[in-house]
C-alpha cells in the first residue's frame, strides 16, 4: 500500500516566509557585527582588523567577545519580536545599534577606571590576563543590554 504525502495548501508559502526572515535576519546580524567591529576598532587604537589577521592574542580576544556581545543582543532583539517579522528587524538594528553605542562607550571607561591601555593591550604579541577583563566586560554588558531589551 503507497501512502501520499499530503501537505498543507500554505505549506510552501510558510517555507518561502521562514527562509526570507532568516535571510532578512542573518543580513541585519552581519551589518551590525560588522558596524560594531568598525566601532571598536575606530574607538581603540592601533588598527584592530590587522591586529586580528595578524594573530595578536589579545586582539583576538576582545574582539571575539565584542562579536558574541553583539550577537546576544540580536539574538534577544529578535526573540522578544514575537514572531513578527518587521518589529524584529527593526528592533534588531535599533537594540543593535544601542548596544554598539554602550560597548564602546563601557569599554572606554572600563579603560578610564583601571587605568587600562586597552591600545597597547590589544597590540602586544603576547597574551595579556587584562585582556580577559576587556573580553568579560564586553560580554557581560552585552548580557546586561540582552536582557533589558527582554
Amino acid at each position: 500500500m503507497i501512502s501520499e504525502l499530503a501537505l498543507d495548501p500554505g505549506f510552501g508559502s510558510a517555507i518561502g516566509r521562514g527562509v526570507g526572515a532568516i535571510a532578512l535576519y542573518a543580513v541585519v546580524g552581519l551589518v551590525l557585527m560588522v558596524v560594531g567591529f568598525y566601532a571598536i576598532d575606530f574607538t581603540t587604537p592601533g588598527k584592530l582588523s590587522g591586529l586580528v589577521r595578524s594573530g595578536a592574542p589579545n586582539a583576538v580576544i576582545v574582539t571575539a567577545a565584542g562579536l558574541v556581545s553583539m550577537a546576544l543582543i540580536i539574538v534577544v532583539a529578535i526573540y522578544s519580536s514575537a514572531g513578527k517579522l518587521d518589529e524584529g528587524l527593526l528592533s534588531a538594528l535599533v537594540f543593535g545599534f544601542v548596544g554598539i553605542i554602550v560597548q564602546v562607550l563601557a569599554v572606554r571607561l572600563l579603560e578610564w577606571v583601571t587605568r587600562l591601555d586597552i591600545g597597547r593591550l590589544i597590540e602586544s604579541d603576547k597574551f595579556a590576563p587584562a585582556s580577559v577583563v576587556v573580553a568579560s566586560a564586553h560580554v557581560a554588558l552585552g548580557l546586561v543590554v540582552a536582557v533589558a531589551i527582554s
